[in-house]
């Protein structure tokens, strides 16, 4: 198993750390542009993603794998943001099937607002989402874009 080796745990618990820093980059994006700007979900979830991207290949580069740099800067970026696309393919049908359901959910206990119903099914969603999209990156990325470490 992958996370029986020291070195592949640290990785992990790194990648995980890098992680949250890109979920809590995520989650803010999103609800400032939801809430601020009035973007529907689908829109500011794709925007804030790409945030979230951003920040998880710097950090996922530089202290995750920081021996995997054999690969140019600009070609690893593309394999990463590559893997990450398809995570968005993931992620946008999650965003747009979920959030109803869980909005529904959230009325259905008939003790919230419907502001707070709101609020809570679209971060329940994004939640869901990023979960799902972090098992398919850590293990494309971990054995693509990072394969060249030991």
């Amino acid at each position: 198993m992958i996370l029986t080796d020291i070195k592949e745990r640290t990785r992990f618990l790194k990648f995980a750390a890098v992680g949250a820093l890109g979920a809590a980059i995520d989650l803010g994006t999103a609800n400032l542009l939801t809430h601020l700007f009035d973007l529907p979900l689908v829109y500011a979830g794709s925007l804030s993603f790409i945030c979230a991207v951003c920040s998880n290949f710097i950090f996922n580069r530089y202290w995750t794998y920081p021996d995997s740099r054999s690969r140019p800067l600009m070609h690893q970026l593309g394999m990463f943001f590559l893997v990450n696309s398809i995570g968005i393919a993931i992620r946008i049908p999650t965003l747009h099937f979920v959030e109803p359901i869980m909005l529904k959910i959230f009325e259905g206990t008939g003790r919230l607002s419907n502001a707070t119903a709101e609020f809570l099914a679209k971060n329940a969603t994004l939640i869901l989402a990023i979960g799902i999209v972090m098992i398919w990156n850590f293990f494309v990325n971990r054995y693509w874009t990072y394969n060249d470490v030991d």
